[in-house]
């Protein structure tokens, strides 16, 4: 969420502390207090009340996730059939071209250049390195943003 959090040495501070942005100090005052410490200006208010948001979400109990085991495989089926949808999608918006080759690869072809993508490993082929970088980079952020990573269930 937030780019630049630097601790601070102990000297700076009379316990823990952090910056956030150059803008914010935080400081840990006791168990249950922290303070914020800014100087008045837009963009630092806007820090301040982004950093007071997640202090105050933190605070909140996660609600428990309980999930049924046949209702579980049968949901994550579906997810992983609309997961593939949307992956090939997001690569045909951004490359045009993109079929389904042998082996559960996909074929990418930009401009006369043709690279194998492997959907289960993220592996790519291609006699053109800079259509491989960027397929590869695509895949990996299309991959996240898809497939984010999974909150564990207790």
């Amino acid at each position: 969420m937030f780019e630049s959090v630097k601790s601070l040495p102990d000297d700076e501070s009379e316990g823990p502390a952090f910056r956030v942005h150059e803008w914010l100090t935080v400081k840990y005052e006791s168990e249950k207090h922290i303070s914020l410490h800014w100087r008045s200006e837009p963009i630092s208010d806007m820090v301040s009340d982004s950093v007071v948001a997640l202090v105050l979400n933190i605070s909140r109990e996660i609600p428990k996730v309980v999930v049924e085991s046949e209702e579980a495989t049968k949901t994550e089926e579906e997810n992983n059939k609309k997961a593939e949808k949307v992956i090939h999608a997001l690569l045909v918006s951004l490359f045009g071209d993109v079929q389904f080759g042998e082996n559960e690869k996909l074929v990418i072809s930009v401009d006369g250049n043709v690279a194998h993508l492997d959907k289960q490993s993220g592996n790519v082929e291609s006699k053109n390195e800079g259509l491989k970088e960027r397929v590869r980079g695509a895949f990996q952020w299309i991959q996240n943003a898809v497939k984010p990573i999974p909150l564990s269930v207790s």
